[in-house]
């Protein structure tokens, strides 16, 4: 997920892409605890992307 195409994207969209990423953040977690996470670098990519958003939802404001 790229910023560029981020900023082209409606603020609800964003929202609830960002809902989502929540969701599977706290799912990822959730599997680290249990030891049951396959891909460690699953955790980075989420939280990076929800940096992303929030970042370009600070942008629209």
């Amino acid at each position: 997920m790229k910023a560029q195409d981020l900023r082209l994207k409606a603020v609800d969209i964003l929202r609830s892409d960002l809902l989502n990423l929540l969701r599977e953040q706290f799912k990822l977690r959730i599997q680290n605890g249990t030891n049951q996470l396959s891909k460690n670098s699953e955790m980075k990519r989420v939280r990076r992307d929800i940096a992303r958003i929030k970042t370009v939802l600070g942008e629209k404001y």
